[in-house]
């Protein structure tokens, strides 16, 4: 089965074979970085939370534990549909497009894990912006945490073979036309599978031009979970709190 779709990431996030994939993220590496950026933040407790784009809820899950109402939505509806078996009172999960804004303010909207720039249509990825803004209340901090992509071009892999769940992913990693592309082929029961993630490349200063478009405010730009000053050439990531 070769599966093609014009916006990849509305089959790929939906497939089992996705999380199977990137079952070993680290959750350690990402709860500590929550503890970071809610306390650099000063989000009040019982702050409201958006996580946007949040898959199957592990930020959202970790934040509501510190005490915080969390919000967390998706485009997947699997992702969400797992996500719900977690909801309380002061947890809930939807399905929502995150180019659109949410029906309400919070003091606190975060696009984790690189979980923007999917886009073909440039005018998306500055909706997702100003969605951001309108979901911010007076006080409300906007976070996107994405990958430092000179780091990541400068140390692209490209090709790796990786055997999860007695399944042999075979990744493809390149640069076109503006995008990190990765493309992910694998068997399963004798029916062979293709999958592409296609990510702009963007560049803080790109970020920059698309702040201004939105009228929002860069406050302070950091390189990586421990909010360690930011560096084009050495860091892994691009962590921006904007309002």
């Amino acid at each position: 089965m070769i599966t093609n779709t014009t916006d990849w990431f509305t089959s790929w996030f939906d497939t089992p074979f996705y999380h199977i994939l990137y079952k070993d993220r680290d959750d350690t590496e990402a709860q500590a970085f929550m503890d970071t950026l809610t306390h650099y933040l000063n989000i009040p407790e019982p702050g409201t939370i958006l996580d946007l784009a949040c898959g199957k809820g592990r930020h959202a899950v970790y934040l509501n534990t510190l005490g915080y109402h969390v919000t967390g939505v998706d485009l997947s509806e699997n992702s969400i549909k797992h996500a719900k078996q977690f909801e309380n009172d002061t947890l809930h999960f939807e399905v929502h497009d995150m180019c659109k804004p949410y029906n309400k303010q919070f003091d606190a909207v975060f696009n984790l894990f690189t979980s923007f720039g999917y886009f073909d249509k440039d005018e998306n990825n500055l909706n997702t912006i100003k969605a951001i803004k309108a979901n911010l209340n007076d006080f409300g901090f906007g976070v996107i945490d994405f990958m430092n992509s000179e780091f990541v071009i400068d140390n692209l892999v490209p090709e790796e073979f990786k055997t999860v769940d007695g399944i042999h992913f075979n990744l493809k990693r390149y640069v076109e036309d503006g995008y990190i592309v990765k493309d992910i082929s694998f068997t399963v029961d004798d029916e062979n599978y293709n999958f592409q993630e296609r990510v702009r490349a963007f560049t803080l200063d790109d970020f920059q031009k698309l702040f201004k478009k939105a009228d929002v405010h860069l406050l302070d730009v950091f390189g990586d979970y421990k909010l360690r000053k930011f560096n084009a050439k050495t860091s892994e990531r691009l962590v921006m709190i904007f309002k």
